[in-house]
């Protein structure tokens, strides 16, 4: 009985170390963050919702670089097309093109040393973002550069929710068809998302870049008005909030995974109450434990109030859009969840384009066709079928 008294009080210490090291460590970051947006810009955009469109057009773009490869990703797996992307800029490297990779320290875990060598080799600038350090270990290893941005020569960007690895395209038995939301960027709007990197390589190696403006030619007017939100475990909220509270008529909010702040599903609330119709689609199968046991709660409560709930069922759903009537459109890195909310290091675009924002309203149309609409009896059936998943989700839904 003594050992067990040691053991049960050991546990509760080191969980109250835990819950100190991430309070602590989140009032420390938070006196750093300042709540920063990019200007309203001029771009032309290319939408993407397949793996193999996007990567087709990236690769090609990295294929005729002729003076620098700037790349972001959250992951980076060790797979065969992953190999392939790291082929790709070490050609380009060896061709005296200056290649940064930037890889977030944990998402990117399956990386093996023997890749590591074989890029620096080749020339390819690699670094890791987020290494967790003293102070504030627990609190930092929470915090996640969820960033996936690629620019090619200063006037070709990326942003979205692909990562490089062979799920994306698909492949990936576990999950089958994987559906995501990519933005391809050229104009005005390309010079942000330079800026963005440049802050993010900085942030993780310290090395001032030498002849900055280089990096920056000039750019054309494009026809679509963009804006490009960075935030960094801070300012989401209030962002999405806003996007919320200007909605007349419609909200479309497409996730794979929904946990929102008590804020974000009060503004949900009163958006009801102004007659808006609110329509969430997330996916069916999830790609994470627990993370949909975290989302029955707000299910349960928002379909209540008439908010409708549809699971995606062609694939794995791993998009991240918010569209407010016909005015504004979200589709960026940041998923609807109390980890983007306050975690995770995240960039997502605004998009006020009629013409656009449409477009993007009929690919989330048509995914809407292969999903299921949620009924209030199947999440009665999801509540008894989870109790205690429930519950544990409900007390870590901050780390998930």
């Amino acid at each position: 009985m003594r050992a067990i008294f040691w053991i049960v009080l050991i546990i509760i210490i080191l969980l109250l170390l835990l819950r100190l090291d991430y309070s602590l460590g989140r009032k420390s970051h938070l006196k750093k963050q300042e709540d920063e947006e990019f200007p309203l810009r001029d771009s032309n955009i290319s939408l993407y919702s397949t793996g193999e469109t996007l990567f087709n057009d990236l690769f090609t773009d990295i294929r005729n670089a002729k003076e620098h490869v700037h790349v972001e990703f959250y992951i980076l797996q060790d797979d065969d097309f992953s190999k392939g992307f790291v082929s790709l800029v070490k050609q380009k490297a060896e061709q005296g093109v200056k290649v940064r990779l930037l890889l977030d320290w944990v998402g990117s875990h399956n990386v093996t040393k023997e890749m590591e060598k074989d890029l620096t080799r080749s020339g390819v600038s690699l670094a890791y973002s987020n290494k967790p350090k003293f102070p504030y270990l627990f609190y930092k290893l929470n915090a996640r550069n969820h960033r996936k941005i690629s620019v090619i020569d200063g006037n070709i960007g990326y942003i979205g929710g692909f990562n490089i690895g062979k799920e994306y395209l698909g492949k990936d038995p576990k999950f089958g068809f994987w559906r995501d939301y990519h933005l391809k960027l050229t104009g005005e709007g390309v010079a942000d998302l330079q800026t963005q990197f440049l802050k993010d390589w900085y942030g993780a190696t310290k090395e001032e870049i030498e002849n900055r403006n280089a990096y920056y030619p000039p750019l054309p007017i494009g026809k679509s008005k963009t804006r490009l939100i960075s935030t960094n475990g801070a300012y989401l909220e209030g962002q999405f909030m806003n996007m919320i509270k200007q909605a007349e008529h419609e909200i479309i909010i497409g996730s794979p995974y929904f946990v929102p702040s008590e804020q974000l599903k009060e503004e949900l609330k009163n958006a009801v109450k102004r007659n808006v119709r609110i329509h969430i689609l997330l996916p069916k199968k999830p790609d994470h434990p627990l993370v949909k046991e975290a989302a029955i709660p707000y299910m349960d409560e928002l379909s209540k109030l008439g908010i409708q709930f549809h699971m995606y069922t062609r694939g794995f759903y791993h998009a991240k859009v918010i569209c407010i009537d016909d005015k504004l459109c979200d589709i960026g890195t940041a998923n609807f969840d109390k980890r983007s909310l306050y975690s995770n290091y995240e960039i997502n675009c605004y998009i006020h384009d009629k013409e656009v924002i449409q477009e993007v309203k009929n690919m989330v149309t048509e995914d809407f066709k292969t999903s299921n609409e949620l009924t209030r009896d199947r999440i009665e059936e999801l509540k008894t079928e989870n109790k205690l998943k429930i519950k544990i989700a409900t007390w870590v839904s901050h780390f998930l």
